[in-house]
């Protein structure tokens, strides 16, 4: 559909989860009125607002033991050899007086989404974004609260950091390659400044580039999921890190580290879904 869309130069908006077997596709994404969505510039939805009222937003975090577990699962990949960086997460269960509609609402990022009684995402990171026939790519890898002393030096000069980050950017990299020519680093190891509920946090990320065909918006649908999952909360080599991940998460992800976007008929932007 993604592919048939951007042939005929129809917008549309779509969703895929980290699994890549579940999704969601809606053509004139303007025109739709039950789902709501912000990615960048382009949005359906009102600007964000502040709450209104107070509200309880509180996290249960899985047993330590549990945690233990599958972090030893993890850990006996990494020591074997068959990853070199590896993105484990955990289903942690809120309870809230906020609706999903509420979250919508009150989120201030980038990348927004809202289907009603399904799921909610807030996200500040681009997954792929496609202009005039150049794909890039921005990868977050490090995150340091924006109130540590020299907090900017002390996250850059980070060894695990700087280790961490140079393998998702090489991950990325090679990714783009796959897709695209004349893949380059066109800015590496930049801060973002996020505004988060905890307080303001500095995020490193990269730019990787490259250049597709002029027949891209024809396969566009195939270019996307060529480079699924996206490589910052899966790992590299990513094909034996997703066994693991599998393995040691033992529950299906679903639309969390998914991806969604929008194209507009020319042009796609789209984020991973890590809020």
């Amino acid at each position: 559909m993604m592919n048939a869309a951007g042939a005929a130069g129809r917008p549309f908006l779509f969703g895929v989860d980290y699994e890549c077997t579940k999704g969601f596709f809606y053509e004139n994404p303007f025109q739709v009125q039950d789902v709501l969505w912000q990615v960048g510039k382009s949005s359906n939805a009102r600007a964000p607002e502040a709450p209104v009222h107070s509200f309880s937003f509180v996290r249960y975090p899985p047993a330590y033991e549990d945690y233990e577990r599958k972090f030893q699962r993890v850990r006996q990949g990494l020591m074997r050899g068959d990853s070199f960086l590896l993105n484990l997460t955990v289903a942690t269960e809120i309870r809230t007086t906020l609706s999903l509609a509420d979250i919508f609402r009150f989120s201030r990022a980038p990348y927004r989404l809202l289907i009603p009684e399904r799921l909610v995402c807030f996200s500040p990171e681009t997954f792929v974004r496609i202009q005039e026939g150049k794909i890039a790519s921005y990868p977050m890898k490090g995150t340091i609260n924006a109130t540590v002393p020299h907090a900017e030096k002390t996250i850059l000069e980070d060894y695990k950091e700087k280790a961490e980050h140079y393998t998702i950017v090489d991950l990325i990299r090679n990714d783009l390659g796959c897709v695209a020519d004349d893949t380059r680093v066109e800015r590496f190891q930049y801060i973002d400044r996020l505004e988060t509920t905890n307080g303001e946090i500095l995020q490193v990320s990269s730019e990787i580039s490259g250049k597709l065909s002029s027949d891209y918006p024809s396969r566009i649908g195939d270019i996307v999921f060529h480079m699924l999952p996206a490589g910052s909360i899966s790992g590299a080599p990513k094909e034996a890190t997703v066994r693991i991940i599998a393995g040691a998460e033992k529950i299906k992800r679903g639309f969390y580290t998914g991806i969604f976007g929008y194209f507009d008929g020319k042009d796609l932007d789209s984020a991973v879904m890590i809020r």
